[in-house]
């Protein structure tokens, strides 16, 4: 291993620190993009670049593209549901 391999393995450790540091949704949301990068990256480094293309995929697109139409989805159900409330309060 080298300086770029020792980088690199430095840099998932300090993207998943930030991960975890995170208290922001969407940043947290972003960091955890950034840090599927990074270990995509990784596993390129290392040679096994059907890994990378799959943790592209998954980690980089998928994950934080389905968080982020969940929270979306939970705050549409939170508004009609608080709607519907105050609704049926004033009748």
């Amino acid at each position: 291993m080298n300086w770029f391999g020792a980088a690199l393995l430095l840099l998932v450790a300090v993207a998943g620190l930030g991960v975890v540091r995170t208290r922001d949704v969407t940043e947290q949301v972003v960091s955890l993009g950034f840090f599927g990068l990074v270990m995509a990256l990784t596993f390129f480094f290392f040679q096994a670049p059907d890994v990378a293309l799959s943790q592209i995929v998954v980690g980089a697109v998928a994950l934080p593209l389905m968080i982020m139409l969940a929270i979306s989805r939970m705050k549409i159900r939170k508004l009609a549901t608080e709607a519907q409330k105050q609704g049926d309060g004033h009748d």
